[in-house]
């Protein structure tokens, strides 16, 4: 259930801030995002091709556009409804892969990008000398963040108990118990699955069993990890570690997805939200630390 749309070049695809309901994929021609556009400030950020998904981060969570979307040259797109995503899914079940992937796709090219401008504030920070390119790169995103026009929420404790209720009994699949100080999975391992916790408390660090082990967060029933690993095949970032006795969990690969939404959409929802807030986050994070960079060199 979706619809086909032609856009002219220079047209307004969707406009930053306004609330979606739809998002879109590329059938032909390019767009462009752009943060600002028309304003102080406008910035390009991306261009989107043929087979891109974009709006889908609004669509899944009802969030304000996070950028302006322009035709760049003549476009041809699908448009899915917010309303109408299951019905989406369920003709189009290999669209649930494809639009994890091109969450993570975005995921992985912000990490990158946000690593940079960390090494660059401790750069400065030691005095060291200034690369003007990367400058010029994130201070695009300085001026965004200083626009006041970026913000994130974490999911608030009801809405992680609404979540719990609905996924009581639906834990069938292939779930897994783990005693205490169990290893799920280690850093630098290839990862071809994901995991929902159901129960205890899962543990994610870095150089985990050494001098410089340090604890990034602890999960609880309900949240995802392993997912990166899953989506895009590389390594493992982080060791997973069962912190509490008769920590259980479900394990889901690619090969699952499309049963997985005809037997519990709910699931397939959770982990696409889940995305969603992972990309919000890693984006304000970002862009914060673009400020903090800018603020270092023209302070």
């Amino acid at each position: 259930m979706s619809y086909e749309k032609r856009f002219s070049k220079g047209e307004v695809i969707i406009k930053q801030g306004d609330l979606g309901s739809s998002f879109f994929r590329i059938i032909e021609g390019t767009a462009e995002a752009i943060v600002n556009y028309g304003e102080e400030g406008e910035r390009s950020l991306t261009e989107l091709s043929a087979g891109q998904f974009f709006g889908e981060l609004a669509a899944i969570e009802a969030y304000p556009r996070s950028a302006t979307i322009i035709a760049k040259e003549d476009v041809v797109a699908e448009e899915i409804d917010q309303d109408q995503l299951k019905d989406f899914f369920n003709e189009n079940p290999d669209m649930i892969l494809a639009i994890m992937k091109n969450i993570g796709g975005r995921l992985k090219e912000l990490t990158a990008e946000y690593d940079l401008v960390n090494k660059a504030i401790a750069g400065a920070k030691a005095q060291q000398a200034k690369d003007e390119s990367l400058f010029a790169k994130i201070k695009k995103f300085a001026d965004y963040y200083t626009s006041g026009k970026s913000s994130i929420s974490k999911p608030s404790a009801e809405a992680l108990r609404e979540a719990s209720e609905k996924l009581k009994g639906q834990t069938g699949g292939n779930i897994e118990t783990y005693d205490k100080g169990t290893i799920i999975f280690k850093e630098g391992e290839i990862g071809n699955c994901m995991y929902i916790v159901y129960g205890g408390v899962v543990g994610i660090y870095s150089n985990y069993s050494t001098d410089d082990q340090n604890k990034l967060t602890d999960l609880y029933p309900v949240e995802c990890f392993g997912e990166m690993g899953m989506i895009s095949g590389d390594a493992r970032s982080a060791t997973a570690v069962a912190d509490q006795p008769e920590t259980y969990v479900e394990i889901i690969r690619p090969d699952d997805l499309a049963e997985l939404f005809k037997s519990s959409p709910v699931k397939i929802e959770m982990i696409l939200k889940h995305l969603s807030y992972r990309l919000r986050k890693l984006t304000f994070d970002y862009l914060n630390a673009c400020k903090e960079l800018n603020d270092l060199y023209n302070g």
